[in-house]
């Protein structure tokens, strides 16, 4: 009986993993050959790609069933580097060099450090990528030759824009009204863009429309390819490289994120990366198109009712029964359908849901959803990131310093008050204490330094750092310059650090050495009854001298 049931589940969770493969692989056919048409490497690269990617990586992945092969943010790196090189032989070293890249990550600690990454950054680099997408593809939608970058894009569309060819115009405006007009409970079961594929390539071969096609596609094994390559070329493809190595692990692990909460499983980052990596390396040296783990397709995979890595060997397989089939079909594929396929891919990776919230968000997010947005779009994408991730990083610094305060309390011994009274005019002593709240790191060390310039009348100083973080080489530089100053005008510092691993980083930079040991204290109570002994002594010396 337990047999029978044991064997009932397995072949329950066999055709749920049989339907989802089915299903993600009818929605990655028409976005892998829009995706390798639209970066200049071609169709059969996009296809191949898709292919080759989803089974190693579905292999050497988790159990999940992780759907990979090309999407929208590896596209556009990928057509900016063809752009850049076009040499097919050099873009094949960036992609190599990815992949090993995209495995050393696997090794490393990085894969835990992506989800630090600020949503103002991704929310800027996704919006800027979808923008990418629609704005590149809308020459190619009219008819009109696309081009490599976006603002050549929008000059060209601008100039030939009356130029536009009425086949391909109709073409296009159909694709986008299946892609964007169906229903989503037809769109869950038909994906538009297969329909939007189907239908309009058919009426355009029905009518004989003279549109630009795919024209070829190979529906051979693409065989091991060796690029030819120097010292130099390596040095100078790793930026590019390092840049599709970040974007591919990236997006494999937000994806990655989206199918643990589908399925309440816990995907293994490392191995994920890892798959992600041997998969894009054989893609690399077979001259097919890298990618990553997708979202959608993982999605409508899991939607569909698949549970094990299974259901990405599924979506290979029959992808290569339909390229092997319908090869004469997909030739005939205008391409100004894969460019209204494109536009909505384009429109989902934008993040609307921003747009919501953006009147009520922070200044400081929205500069850097900003410069990432514009950068992405206008500039360079690869640098977007960087600087985005750089200014999030500068402005978190600077709201922390904001919060990071130096209050001053003035101790006074009432056993002392009088010998303060009568020597008030020849010595003023007081005992103050500094107590920093918040984070001493780079961003607050210059604030609180320059509160210590001038404490004229004080004799001792008690410093109380309150916080357990550590501090870093500027905040441990600043220090020393606070000791230094103070020192210079016959202060003395009491320092009172209540962490043991804070005491011990400063045992190790030798600070308490400089004010001595025994001006060392964990406490404040300690260090304020140490100083009253000091003065009064001083006191007793001054009167009784």
């Amino acid at each position: 009986m337990f047999d029978k049931v044991k064997h009932k589940n397995l072949l329950l969770i066999l055709k749920g993993d049989i339907l989802g493969g089915i299903v993600s692989a009818i929605v990655a056919f028409p976005q892998a050959l829009a995706f390798g048409v639209a970066t200049g490497i071609g169709a059969s690269a996009g296809i191949w790609g898709c292919i080759i990617l989803c089974f190693f990586a579905g292999i050497f992945g988790s159990k999940l069933p992780m759907i990979s092969g090309p999407t929208g943010p590896v596209a556009i790196v990928t057509a900016s580097v063809f752009a850049m090189y076009n040499d097919f032989s050099a873009v094949i070293v960036v992609f190599l060099l990815a992949s090993i890249f995209q495995i050393i990550i696997s090794y490393t600690q990085l894969p835990n450090i992506v989800k630090y990454v600020p949503y103002p950054v991704i929310s800027g680099f996704m919006n800027g990528v979808g923008s990418i997408l629609i704005i590149m593809q809308l020459n190619i939608l009219i008819g009109i030759e696309g081009s490599a970058s976006p603002l050549s894009s929008l000059e060209k569309l601008i100039i030939n824009f009356m130029n536009f060819d009425i086949s391909s115009l109709i073409l296009g405006i159909l694709t986008l009204l299946i892609v964007f007009c169906i229903p989503k409970k037809v769109n869950r079961i038909f994906p538009s863009q297969i329909i939007a594929l189907f239908v309009c390539t058919y009426i355009s071969i029905k009518y004989s429309m003279p549109v630009e096609r795919i024209s070829q596609i190979s529906i051979n094994i693409p065989s091991i390819i060796f690029p030819n390559t120097d010292l130099e070329s390596i040095i100078k493809a790793i930026p590019y490289a390092a840049a599709i190595a970040v974007i591919c692990s990236s997006e494999s692990m937000l994806t990655g994120l989206v199918a643990d909460s589908l399925t309440r499983e816990k995907t293994q980052p490392k191995k994920l990366l890892l798959s992600q990596g041997i998969g894009n390396v054989l893609c690399s040296l077979t001259g097919s198109m890298p990618g990553s783990a997708a979202t959608m397709r993982t999605v409508a995979a899991i939607r569909a009712g698949a549970t094990t890595k299974v259901a990405a060997v599924i979506n290979s397989f029959f992808l290569i029964i339909v390229i092997t089939s319908c090869t004469k079909f997909v030739e005939q594929v205008p391409l100004c359908v894969l460019a209204g396929i494109l536009i909505k891919i384009g429109y989902d990776i934008i993040d609307v849901k921003i747009l919501k919230v953006i009147k009520h968000a922070p200044k400081d997010d929205l500069y850097v959803l900003l410069l990432v947005f514009f950068l992405t779009v206008f500039y360079n994408l690869i640098f977007a990131v960087g600087a985005g991730i750089t200014l999030a990083a500068l402005l978190y610094a600077k709201r922390v310093a904001d919060s990071t305060s130096v209050g001053i309390k003035t101790i006074i011994d009432d056993e002392i008050d009088a010998y303060e009274k009568e020597l008030a005019e020849e010595y003023k002593y007081t005992i103050r204490v500094f107590h920093i709240d918040g984070q001493f790191f780079f961003g607050s060390a210059t604030q609180i330094v320059s509160q210590f310039d001038e404490l004229l009348g004080t004799k001792y100083l008690i410093l109380n750092y309150e916080s357990s973080s550590l501090l870093d080489i500027s905040a441990i530089f600043a220090l020393e310059d606070i000791i230094i100053r103070l020192q210079s005008q016959n202060i003395k510092i009491l320092l009172v650090i209540k962490n043991e691993d804070v005491l011990k980083q400063l045992n190790d930079v030798k600070i308490p050495s400089q004010i001595g040991e025994h001006n060392v204290f964990f406490n404040e109570y300690d260090a304020v009854e140490h100083a009253k002994f000091r003065v009064k002594k001083k006191l007793l010396k001054k009167i009784q001298g």
